[in-house]
């Protein structure tokens, strides 16, 4: 007869992938957030100085609103991801992610449109420099999320056991994608 002692608990999970992706959702938001301050100082300065911002420039504001709801159902199908994962169902998780693929295509496809009826040249003024900054963080920022989304699909879709931390951290992601491009939304296209 031998005496053992029981097992010992299994360790607690490193969620490394998700405190990563918070961090640079901290570094991102540091990034807009300065971006931000620099376009609200050169705004106050137009002001001041009794001129307009955007000087010549009408901001197509249909296409603007309609990429701040598809972020938000982003996310929303972002999160269905997360709660498909928890239960391990392969088919909603497919379909989840392909719809957030397909909305960060849409997302990108707006930007393009207002970029295409602006018609501003990038250093034709400060404005359009700072404009073309701005917007083109949010676009590279949704196309890193396009990349994490793929990679996630493939991890979560075939692998043969389930990735719920990286489909956390995937949604993790879109939420600060989401609250970036809501401050830059509001800053840029609606205060004008």
């Amino acid at each position: 007869m031998t005496l053992a002692l029981p097992a010992g608990p299994a360790p607690a999970p490193r969620r490394q992938l998700f405190v990563g992706t918070a961090l640079i959702g901290l570094a991102g938001t540091a990034l807009i957030g300065g971006m931000l301050a620099v376009w609200l100082l050169q705004r106050q300065q137009v002001v001041d100085a009794g001129a307009r911002f955007p000087e010549k420039f009408i901001i197509p504001e249909v296409a603007t609103n309609v990429m701040l709801m598809t972020i938000y159902a982003l996310c929303l199908f972002a999160q269905w991801a997360v709660y498909s994962a928890h239960r391990q169902d392969r088919t909603h998780t497919g379909a989840a992610l392909g719809l957030v693929f397909v909305l960060g295509l849409a997302f990108i496809n707006a930007q393009a449109f207002v970029y295409s009826q602006m018609g501003m040249v990038l250093a034709e003024s400060g404005y359009a420099t700072l404009f073309y900054a701005l917007t083109g963080v949010m676009i590279a920022m949704v196309i890193i999320g396009l990349i994490f989304t793929a990679v996630t699909a493939f991890r979560a879709l075939g692998g043969r056991d389930w990735q719920l931390e990286l489909v956390s951290a995937h949604a993790l992601y879109w939420y600060f994608a989401a609250a970036a491009y809501s401050a830059v939304w509001f800053v840029v296209y609606v205060t004008k």
